[in-house]
């Protein structure tokens, strides 16, 4: 139980509840939910990684190269797989996405940019990567994690900087307050994994699950065991592995639904989320401050993929 309930630890991992509470200086965590924005949803940040793609794009065919964007996957595809995945239909058409990882892994070893970067001459290579990154002449972002402390860094030049700026505005206040929000996590994470009702939601889960016919402790366990099965079966037995995958995704969805797994979690997250330090307000509200810019910035530059 203890390395399930990691699992949901991870900032928006479970239900992307991190970014609705969190102090900001009022006593009633429910008037500090009302007075910040909501979350986005993950069409709305897909559709800024969407944009920010297109904005690079253009800056380096400016820049005399051709930068090729990634939209192989269709809305519907590009679903994040969490913790919880309640949505039985999604998981009747792909299970847990395997075999989209699949073909992302396969695109990844053979992107387009990367091949197209590899057949330049050395000199022209080099001006790609300045006209990209900035060579030299880039920025370098720093961004201290909540909890240990840690301070992070990042490069940033050249069209990606200019992608960056035009959607978020300064990156070095994005940099900053989306590691903050990103990290938050740490700060509740151990409370998170002792949690009673969270523990006693994903056992109704797992009970569910043996009524299927399926014994696994937690959803990680059963999509760890899929991940397992599909590798060990290999390309020969690709068809019963995902055929595996696929009722097991769907078992683990109907159970979701039916032990209210994902509400469960969600609520439990909030109120520890709730618990947190005001400090962390100010740093929030501008995260999704600039998010919300960065959306309504990228409805203008790309369409919604289809």
């Amino acid at each position: 139980m203890r390395r399930a309930l990691a699992a949901l630890c991870a900032v928006a991992a479970v239900t992307g509840v991190v970014a609705t509470g969190c102090g900001t200086g009022t006593d009633d965590p429910a008037v500090a939910r009302q007075d910040r924005p909501g979350p986005l949803t993950w069409q709305q940040e897909l559709r800024i990684e969407d944009a920010e793609q297109r904005l690079t794009a253009r800056c380096m065919e400016r820049h005399g190269f051709t930068y090729a964007e990634d939209r192989t996957l269709t809305l519907r595809e590009s679903m994040p797989v969490r913790y919880v995945q309640d949505d039985v239909t999604w998981a009747e058409a792909y299970g847990y996405g395997g075999r989209i990882e699949a073909r992302q892994e396969r695109r990844r070893l053979h992107h387009p940019v990367a091949a197209y970067r590899q057949g330049l001459s050395p000199a022209r290579r080099a001006a790609f990567d300045e006209a990209l990154d900035g060579g030299d002449r880039f920025q370098v972002l720093s961004a201290t994690l909540p909890g240990s402390g840690r301070e992070v860094r990042k490069r940033l030049g050249g069209c990606t900087a200019e992608a960056e700026k035009a959607l978020y505005g300064d990156p070095g206040t994005w940099f900053r307050v989306s590691k903050t929000a990103t990290g938050l996590n740490a700060l509740y994470a151990d409370d998170l994994r002792r949690d009673r009702q969270l523990a006693r939601a994903v056992a109704a889960w797992s009970r569910c699950m043996e009524k299927a016919g399926l014994s696994y402790p937690d959803p990680q366990a059963a999509r760890d065991a899929i991940r397992e099965n599909t590798a060990r079966l290999g390309p020969t037995g690709a068809g019963r592995a995902f055929a595996t995958e696929q009722a097991t995704a769907v078992a683990d969805a109907r159970c979701a639904r039916a032990t209210s797994l994902r509400s469960v979690a969600a609520a439990r997250e909030t109120s520890y989320v709730d618990r947190l330090p005001g400090r962390y307000g100010e740093a929030l509200d501008t995260y999704r401050r600039l998010q919300r810019q960065a959306y309504d910035r990228a409805v203008r530059i790309v369409p919604q993929r289809a």
